[in-house]
């Protein structure tokens, strides 16, 4: 069986994960189809409006600080970028699916409990996920290096309580909790560079929920945010 370029470029493991299911979606977020990882990543299926479901899971210790990650070197989009704590997509199976809003939060949620056990090692007993904050929804694009990018609608996520963590190399490789103000000299340090979904939130939305992260369901909307 003969190596492909894509076998010698990328790590074995990420391969893999290029194969699983995503939820095509149009710009109302309504389901159309399922996608492979791949396919939905690929530029030139972004340029003709190819559109996934995400989220993106922001999680807050007793402290009311953030627990960022450095996505691993072997990442194949955004690699070694630091960014909130878990981004990942839900997967286009029944506990993940949803056509109408509520249903579909439940399905991100569902997303957020696998991916969160499957980055950080962050067990669902220590944070349930009927315990998750949904908060909005973003629309945006981005490219990435090479041949690759993200066009999402993008679900935001809170969570705030104490957790364990066990970090998975292959996703992660490096984490710090950070204050606000730790975060915006972050930003302002060439020496770090951020996922653009995490820059979007941060300058539209994230400091200002920061500030009441106890009672962040009043920031909750049903809108679509776009970014583009």
């Amino acid at each position: 069986m003969s190596v492909t370029q894509e076998q010698m470029r990328y790590d074995e493991e990420q391969l893999r994960l290029m194969e699983e299911v995503c939820i095509v979606v149009d710009e109302n977020d309504k389901p159309v189809r399922s996608g492979s990882k791949k396919e939905c990543h690929l530029m030139e299926n972004i340029h003709k409006g190819l559109l996934h479901r995400a989220f993106s899971m922001f999680l807050f210790d007793n402290d009311n600080r953030l627990l960022l990650q450095q996505r691993a070197t072997e990442k194949i989009t955004f690699p070694s970028l630091w960014t909130n704590t878990c981004c990942s997509h839900p997967l286009d199976v029944a506990s993940e699916r949803g056509s109408e809003l509520d249903e579909a939060i439940s399905g991100v949620k569902s997303a957020a409990e696998r991916k969160l056990l499957h980055e950080l090692g962050i067990k669902a007993e220590y944070i349930p996920k009927d315990q998750y904050q949904f908060l909005t929804r973003i629309h945006y694009l981005a490219p990435s290096i090479d041949k690759w990018g993200e066009h999402e609608i993008d679900y935001i996520l809170f969570y705030k309580g104490q957790v364990e963590l066990d970090i998975n190399p292959n996703e992660v490789q490096a984490y710090k909790y950070v204050t606000m103000d730790e975060l915006k000299a972050m930003f302002e340090d060439p020496q770090y560079k951020f996922t653009p979904w995490f820059k979007l939130i941060c300058q539209h939305f994230l400091f200002h929920w920061w500030t009441d992260v106890d009672h962040s369901s009043k920031f909750q909307d049903r809108e679509i945010h776009r970014m583009l």
